[in-house]
């Protein structure tokens, strides 16, 4: 896996999350759909490069988001992409993902990303939500929005990231 190049888009991803999603988004909808793209990426870099690789990727590009998100804390972003990349990489190191494999980690990754954080939030009294208002305000949509980001995603990332192995010349008929 080429892990400067997954360096490289992720910074590419979170000014394009930072500076464009906000405008694409409608006023209306703005708090409640937030797609993480570098988490996404994340997914595929601990499909591809494995579970120490989408540790590594998701604490570093977790902290970045933690640091331009909302400033109420340190961490919890970095700790939360952490364990996603690193049990995401661990549930698909066993065989190659297909496309409904990664499809299924990057659903399950960011239910318990989204989940996380607001555990994180509502044990230090930064939100005052109930689970279910949050659930279906926040964590669904985010959930299946990042999931067809992913699925829109897959073919050009899987280009993007994994080497191209050269086929072997073939040889002249005798």
């Amino acid at each position: 896996m080429r892990m400067n190049r997954a360096v490289l888009g992720g910074i590419l991803l979170i000014i394009l999350e930072y500076g464009l999603v906000p405008w694409l988004i409608p006023p209306a909808w703005s708090g409640r759909l937030m797609p993480h793209l570098a988490f996404v990426l994340m997914i595929y870099v601990a499909a591809f490069g494995g579970r120490h690789s989408g540790f590594f990727y998701g604490i570093g590009f977790g902290l970045i988001m933690d640091v331009l998100n909302y400033g109420s804390m340190i961490g919890p972003y970095a700790f939360g992409m952490g364990l996603a990349g690193y049990l995401g990489g661990l549930a698909l190191e066993r065989r190659p993902p297909a496309l409904a494999g990664m499809m299924l980690a990057t659903a399950v990754s960011s239910l318990g990303l989204s989940h996380m954080i607001y555990l994180i939030y509502r044990l230090f009294s930064l939100t005052s939500w109930s689970y279910a208002f949050a659930f279906y305000w926040n964590i669904l949509p985010t959930m299946l929005l990042e999931t067809l980001i992913a699925l829109a995603f897959y073919i050009p990332v899987r280009r993007f990231l994994l080497k191209s192995v050269p086929s072997p010349p073939e040889e002249p008929a005798s």
